[in-house]
């Protein structure tokens, strides 16, 4: 990560079955997968994206999230895979929404509250 996007407030424990995880959940998902360095109050830890929508992102990893549990992450997206000539960077914040284990690996389903875009080699921009 280039720059730290750490939040200095505290989480609140969000709701598992809110009216918005459930809007969260019917958003287009897409299947990619791609590398991601995430820091959440554990630590920092390496995963991998299994999909992503407009709200959030599924990524497996070896650590565990606790629901409700700040995570803050960036994402490459590759040039080709968006059909442009640069890629963007995606630093993102959110919450940790839901988390499994299967076999060996998490899941970690984390909502998006907040998001800057940069292309590679540029400023970044943020969205609220």
């Amino acid at each position: 990560m280039s720059k730290d996007i750490r939040p200095h407030l505290a989480v609140a424990e969000a709701p598992q079955h809110s009216a918005r995880y459930h809007d969260m959940q019917s958003a287009a998902r897409f299947p990619l997968q791609l590398p991601v360095e995430f820091h959440s109050p554990s630590g920092d830890h390496p995963g991998q994206t299994r999909n992503i929508s407009a709200n959030g992102v599924l990524f497996q990893t070896d650590t565990e999230i606790p629901i409700g549990s700040a995570v803050e992450f960036s994402i490459c997206m590759p040039a080709t895979v968006l059909g442009t000539t640069a890629g963007v960077m995606v630093n993102c914040r959110g919450r940790a929404v839901r988390c499994f284990q299967e076999n060996q690996a998490y899941w970690v389903g984390v909502v998006i509250d907040e998001y800057g875009l940069e292309r590679v080699g540029t400023s970044p921009t943020r969205k609220q």
